[in-house]
């Protein structure tokens, strides 16, 4: 599966591989997905009565600002992760992209002046976490390495790199220009939060409604047949990991612009199980073959609402990471039962 010179111009070739790949009937699926998210808001809704009666001062737009913006940088590697886990694959270099990213931007706005520099803030450090991307796909895609091993070598060297290319010092700023991404507002709504709304929008759409996120369930549902039947597999594939990196470098970018600071050593640490739990809650199954962009986010909005609710009753936040891993156990026999 190493070369995808097949055409894929036409739908034919998906709907042949739509009914070569076994797969429960449309109808089932479609009811299986509505009783996931049904079970995802009434969890979402539970976790918001039970705070609503016991946490002092949850009810105010001061909380709720701050859950919402927590959450963006989580959702938007979220949306790339379930791109990935949609074709059978994982991505465990997420927070290395973000990273790098996180590295790159404060030395480009803070050695070029004006609108040049901030552009460039923007646009280079996504392309070099998107080249990251490319680089994990290319593993996966020409290589045939798995793919939690071949997202591992960024995992370890991506964080790396961006420590090297900062010498391991924290860079510190002030430029509004560049951090009205995460804290400007648009009428009074913080301009992330809208940011990460019209992604979740986007990609939700591109995976219901394209060729593109047709071939990426196809894929993950059956990759063999997909291949033999003409879908360009590999290309899918890798387009995947490299909007998932993308996705985390952007993400990275918000994550600078709250701290006005950026520290290789801490941008982006243990997003990786932040994003897959997310993915998991949401109803996408990590075996592949599913893309509920929506479900991520309420996943994502369930885990942001647990790890303030365990820091407003006094429980550590360390120990958030056993309960992330908990609901992602939980999350996989869910599935595993409703198949």
């Amino acid at each position: 599966m190493a070369h995808d010179s097949l055409r894929n111009d036409s739908a034919a070739p998906l709907a042949t591989a739509t009914a070569a790949a076994p797969s429960a009937p449309a109808a089932a699926v479609k009811k299986r997905h509505r009783l996931t998210i049904q079970r995802e808001i009434a969890v979402l809704l539970a976790m918001l009565v039970f705070n609503l009666i016991f946490t002092p001062h949850f009810w105010s737009l001061q909380t709720f600002n701050v859950n919402l913006t927590q959450v963006v940088t989580i959702v938007i590697v979220g949306i790339g992760m379930t791109l990935v886990v949609a074709t059978g694959g994982i991505d465990l270099s997420v927070g290395a992209s973000m990273a790098i990213a996180g590295a790159l931007a404060p030395m480009l706005f803070m050695h070029i002046d004006g609108a040049l520099g901030i552009a460039l803030a923007f646009v280079l450090p996504v392309l070099a976490a998107a080249v990251c991307g490319t680089f994990n796909g290319l593993l996966v895609t020409r290589l045939s390495v798995q793919p939690i091993v071949a997202t591992l070598v960024l995992f370890i060297a991506g964080r790396g790199i961006a420590q090297v290319v900062t010498d391991g010092s924290l860079q510190a700023f002030d430029n509004p220009a560049f951090q009205w991404i995460a804290l400007g507002k648009v009428a009074g709504v913080p301009f992330q939060v809208l940011l990460m709304f019209a992604l979740v929008a986007l990609f939700a759409w591109i995976v219901r409604k394209t060729l593109f996120g047709q071939y990426l369930l196809v894929t993950g549902g059956n990759e063999k047949a997909a291949y033999l039947c003409g879908i360009p597999t590999s290309r899918t594939k890798l387009i995947a990991y490299t909007i998932c990196a993308g996705l985390a470098g952007l993400a990275g970018l918000i994550s600078i612009s709250v701290n006005s600071s950026s520290d290789a050593n801490v941008v982006g640490l243990g997003i990786e199980l932040d994003a897959i739990a997310a993915v998991a809650v949401g109803g996408t199954a990590l075996t592949g073959g599913k893309a509920y962009i929506g479900g991520t986010l309420i996943g994502a909005l369930i885990i942001q609402l647990l790890r303030y609710t365990l820091l407003a009753h006094g429980i550590p936040d360390a120990a958030a990471l056993v309960v992330k891993a908990a609901i992602i156990v939980a999350a996989v026999y869910v599935q595993r039962r409703s198949r």
